[in-house]
This record gives C-alpha cells, sequence and structure tokens, in this order.
C-alpha cells in the first residue's frame, strides 16, 4: 500500500531532470524531498500527482499506476495561485467543485477548515485583502479540504509568521495522525527534521541520500557539542584546538571531529574547577548532512 516510485527518470530533450529515482512510502508519514534548486523535485512531485508523464518506471499508488483520476490528492505548490479580484468563498467553492465535492458538503468543509485555520473573517473578502500568510493558509485549504489520501506540500510554511506556521504544523501533525500519506519539499532544513520520518536529497536529477532521517543522522560521528558554564572557557577551548562556533553568556557550540573531544574537554573544565550546567554532544544536523552532499558541488 502507499507510494511507490520506481526507477523513474525524466528528460526533456538531451537533458535528464530526474535520473532513476525511487522512493517507497509504504505507511502514513511526513516523506521529505529534498534538493538544491533544479535539482529535480518540482518534475518528481509532477509526475507523482500525475501532471507530467515519466519517460520510463513505475509509480504506483496503493499498487495501481498513477493517473489524475486515481489518485484523491492535494496539491499545494510553491508557486501560489490564487484569484486577487475574487471572493475567497468563491474561489474555495470553485476548487471544491472540481475536486467532485457538492456545494453543501464544500460550504461545511470550508466552514470547518476556516476555523481551523482561522480565517473565518476573510471569507467574504477578495484575495488581494488579505496578507500573503493568509493568502497561503487560504491555497493551503484548497489542498486538504476534499480530504485527500495523498498531500504534496511544497514550500508550505513560505510567508507565514510564526503564529500562524504553529497553526499549520499542528494541522499537519493532525493529518499523518488521520493516516494520511504527506510528501513535503522545503528549504528550511529544521522544518524537515521537526516532520520527516523519511527523505531522499537529489542532486542534479539524482538520488544522493536516502533513507530514515533518524538512521542516516546516525550513521555519522558527532560534529558538536554544547557546554554550558558559569565561567568564562574560552581559553580552556583554545588550549584544546577546538573551534568555537557559537558563544554567549558562557553558553558554547564548539566544533569536534569526534566524542573524545567532547570528554576530554569536559574534564579539563571539571579540574579547573568550573561549574557545567549543561553538557550535549550532537550528530550533524540535517543541513551539515544537505551541505555535505550538494553544498561544494553547487557553489
Amino acid at each position: 500500500m502507499g507510494l511507490i516510485i520506481e526507477n523513474v527518470s525524466k528528460s526533456y530533450g538531451r537533458k535528464k531532470v530526474v535520473d532513476n529515482i525511487s522512493i517507497n512510502v509504504d505507511k502514513p508519514m511526513v516523506f521529505g524531498l529534498l534538493g538544491t534548486n533544479g535539482a529535480g523535485k518540482t518534475t518528481t512531485i509532477r509526475m507523482i500527482l500525475g501532471i507530467l508523464k515519466k519517460d520510463n518506471g513505475k509509480i504506483l499508488w496503493n499498487n495501481n499506476e498513477v493517473t489524475r483520476k486515481s489518485v484523491n490528492f492535494g496539491y499545494l505548490p510553491e508557486e501560489r495561485g490564487v484569484y486577487p479580484k475574487v471572493k475567497i468563498m468563491d474561489q474555495l467553492l470553485y476548487f471544491a467543485e472540481l475536486k467532485g465535492m457538492k456545494k453543501e458538503e464544500s460550504i461545511k468543509a470550508i466552514k470547518k477548515w476556516a476555523k481551523i485555520l482561522k480565517v473565518e473573517e476573510y471569507l467574504d473578502m477578495t484575495a488581494e485583502k488579505l496578507s500573503k500568510g493568509n493568502q497561503q493558509k487560504i491555497q493551503f485549504m484548497t489542498s486538504v479540504i476534499h480530504n485527500p489520501d495523498l498531500i504534496v506540500l511544497d514550500e508550505p510554511f513560505s510567508g507565514l509568521d510564526p503564529v500562524n506556521t504553529d497553526i499549520l504544523k499542528k494541522v499537519i501533525i493532525d493529518l499523518v495522525n488521520q493516516k494520511k500519506y504527506i510528501i513535503m519539499s522545503a528549504h528550511e532544513m529544521h522544518t524537515i527534521e521537526e516532520f520527516c520520518t523519511d527523505v531522499i536529497i537529489l542532486n542534479k536529477g539524482k538520488t544522493v541520500l536516502q533513507g530514515n532521517l533518524n538512521d542516516i543522522r546516525n550513521n555519522y560521528p558527532a560534529t558538536r557539542v554544547i557546554i554550558e558554564t558559569n565561567d568564562n572557557i574560552k581559553n580552556i577551548i583554545n588550549e584544546e584546538n577546538l573551534i568555537i562556533e557559537n558563544n554567549h553568556d558562557n553558553y558554547y557550540i564548539i566544533k569536534i571531529t569526534n566524542e573524545d573531544d567532547a570528554h576530554k574537554l569536559l574534564n579539563k573544565i571539571i579540574k579547573n574547577k568550573i561549574l557545567v550546567n549543561k553538557f550535549e554532544i550532537l550528530k550533524p544536523t540535517l543541513h551539515d548532512i544537505f551541505i555535505e552532499k550538494v553544498g561544494e558541488e553547487n557553489e
């Protein structure tokens, strides 16, 4: 069950934009689709949704070949598309009708989602009167109003302030709890780390890293240590030939090459009778891993 992509490629003329990628999303989750600009993410999304035809390979949803008719999907594209001069309610009714919903059913769903996303007061307004963030929430509504099984979110938090970001985050968590399958593409690595169980990183159409996010991170050595003390320990850190990445109010983020570096530093701090309030060894972030895999080649 779920989404299976097997050895899929897509070319435009002589340029291969997606090169033999495979993905298996076999249970409800948020799956992270990552890559630099031009890596093939949008083309992959459009093939998943049946908007573009693949050149070869298989794309299956619940063991059936994907077409625009066979998959009940919701799609929030990176390019936003609300109609500025049209009332929000009329737009939402129009998009719901395109998905085969009856008017009474549509109105009920619109009111439900408007309450969840806190946009009830805007339903009778034209889109041009809304902020960018509220327009974003309206467009998100169009992607979920028809209760899709597969939801593709391309940069879903773009343009949202912290309050609205939290609202949308709660919605996404609820959708996973409702057994929805979600594909998320985002440039903010911390967002992917927060939501995604599995990820794939594309570079120039090819897969450069794929798998369970926790397993990927655990396969990397520790790269940083956080130490919070009651005293300045810069001299001790310098004596150990370590680099301070960030420091404020005796809170230090220090680069290390292995865990031994961290423990040696801790022992030296303790020998100097300095009180340690926090000591934490960190694995590399997804941002670090992403830069390692695609950064240098794209600089």
